[in-house]
């Protein structure tokens, strides 16, 4: 019987990149997973503050060269692997020079929220897609983690809705505290709109702030996870409204309900959302 795909994409993951409790559970939930029989692949970006020799990076000619579109700019999308030996996992790392190369993450040195993060998650979220297209494996289920992951689940439900890589696919949205007081940029909406969409497919992120962020991730998604312990209440009311399959926090070794909720979904004949 053929093992079930699992794909997790993430801003951070440990040993790479460790800012919260989201780099904890994408290092060991997926490790569960492929213990448990999954086939597992992880997708991330490749900040300025990865070492690429200490953790060994280096690029995947083969699916590198691609060009990723914004606000009509084409932006070149560099994919590199590294491998956690111990785990036997390899993880894909989406890099870009003016998106990814500098030494911080979200703010700069003086903590000023940096203007283009917008745009950088419109890049990472379409290109983890289209790196998942060249890779030629096509998931059972998507897993995104966190607010920089947030476009993922309406390009699966409308654009790649059709596409035979992710037709099959269903996903869940981590919830995490990785809020921001900022706003991304007022045309966020706009310029995330790609092929088959509309306005009113990106409607929901109109405000452009974290809780706008997470709606439309929860809007578009099968079912949905907490995280960590925190989420704001407007969050949590909207979960909740949306009656869809969700994980309650679970502070667990084995990862037993997540297990539970990929089999539960990917078996399932959920009602499209597009």
């Amino acid at each position: 019987m053929a093992k079930t795909k699992l794909l997790f994409i993430t801003h951070e993951m440990s040993p790479f990149l460790e800012l919260s409790k989201i780099s904890e559970i994408t290092r060991q939930l997926p490790q569960a997973m492929q213990d448990k029989g999954f086939e597992i692949r992880i997708l991330m970006p490749r900040f300025g503050n990865i070492n690429e020799r200490r953790n060994r990076l280096h690029e995947v000619i083969r699916l590198s060269g691609m060009n990723i579109i914004i606000d009509d700019n084409d932006n070149p999308l560099i994919i590199k692997v590294a491998s956690i030996p111990s785990a036997r996992m390899q993880v894909y790392f989406l890099d870009n020079e003016e998106y990814f190369q500098r030494k911080h993450v979200f703010r700069d040195g003086n903590n000023n929220f940096f203007a283009d993060n917008d745009e950088r998650a419109i890049f990472f979220c379409k290109g983890a897609l289209e790196t998942v297209k060249k890779l030629g494996w096509s998931p059972e289920v998507v897993h995104c983690h966190g607010r920089m992951t947030s476009l993922v689940p309406v390009y699966l439900k409308t654009t790649y809705k059709d596409d035979p890589t992710f037709k099959n696919a269903k996903v869940v949205y981590s919830v995490y505290n990785d809020e921001f007081s900022e706003t991304l940029n007022a045309d966020f909406s706009r310029k995330a709109i790609m092929g088959g969409m509309t306005s009113e497919h990106t409607e929901v992120f109109k405000d452009a702030d974290s809780n706008a962020l997470h709606k439309g991730a929860i809007t578009y998604s099968d079912a949905v996870v907490f995280g960590d312990t925190e989420a704001s209440d407007e969050v949590v009311k909207f979960v909740k409204e949306s009656q869809k399959p969700t994980l309650a926090y679970e502070d667990t070794s084995d990862y037993e309900n997540y297990y539970n909720l990929y089999e539960e979904i990917s078996t399932e004949d959920l009602v499209s959302l597009a």
